[in-house]
């Protein structure tokens, strides 16, 4: 009876078992995803060719689907944790500071998404196994208040690719995340997208004279006035509390 029992028990408690170790085998996907992705980008030839002078070369020789191009490296480099300022800078460098900075949105949007589910996908269940009663309330609070909390991370420069992978583990709605960080990067893009295109478009003129006009003092306003935003943010938020 005993054996029979004991049998009973090895059956009935596997499903138990593989409950666990499930979200424990995607946790540890996740884990070894992020740090084969930072050890290709940082200690790999794959770096050499991760350069502004290398990729521009590339998208310059793309022709019309240059723009598309650049979109799709955008979302897999910030998946791959390579700098987005590097790609930021090099989007508005080659195609202006306008057209940059519609590109660089939709792949600075893309790449967002994709590290969402990426996290969300691999990470979640195992972060929900570890968050006790103390830490319940406010993955609830991000929850019920998801938009405003994406939007506020998202204006204080938050940094960007590990958020798009930790709100993946939370309990935060896709279209919260997706509309909060759409509208949050829209300041901080443009700001830096016009300051690198401006100063790429007189640098390929050679009309040097043009560094003391309206637009180029313009620029480096709004650049300097960027730095200033999280803090008016925090400001706002304070007194609003």
């Amino acid at each position: 009876m005993e054996t029979v029992d004991n049998k009973m028990n090895e059956i009935t408690s596997q499903p138990h078992v593989k409950s666990r170790s499930k979200p424990l085998v995607k946790a540890g996907i996740l884990v070894t995803f992020i740090v084969a992705a930072v050890f290709l980008i940082r200690f790999t030839p794959v770096s050499q060719y991760l350069t502004a002078r290398t990729l521009g070369g590339f998208l310059d020789s793309a022709g019309i689907w240059a723009p598309l191009i650049y979109i799709f490296i955008y979302a897999a480099g910030l998946c791959l944790f390579l700098p987005g300022t590097l790609l930021t800078g090099l989007g508005a460098a080659i195609f202006g500071a306008y057209w940059g900075f519609v590109y660089v949105w939709f792949g600075a949007m893309l790449g967002a998404s994709a590290a969402f589910f990426i996290g969300r996908t691999l990470g979640r269940e195992f972060a929900a196994s570890l968050i006790g009663d103390r830490l319940k309330k406010y993955d609830d609070a991000i929850e019920r208040n998801g938009f405003a909390t994406v939007l506020y991370l998202r204006l204080i420069y938050f940094p960007f690719t590990p958020m798009n992978f930790g709100m993946g583990l939370t309990k935060v709605h896709f279209w919260d995340y997706f509309f909060g960080t759409a509208l949050g990067i829209i300041v901080g893009t443009f700001i830096f997208t016009f300051f690198i295109g401006t100063l790429k478009e007189i640098w390929a003129s050679g009309n040097w004279a043009e560094l003391v006009s309206f637009k180029v003092f313009f620029s480096i306003g709004l650049f300097v006035f960027s730095f200033f935003i999280p803090k008016i943010i925090k400001k706002i938020r304070a007194e609003d509390s």
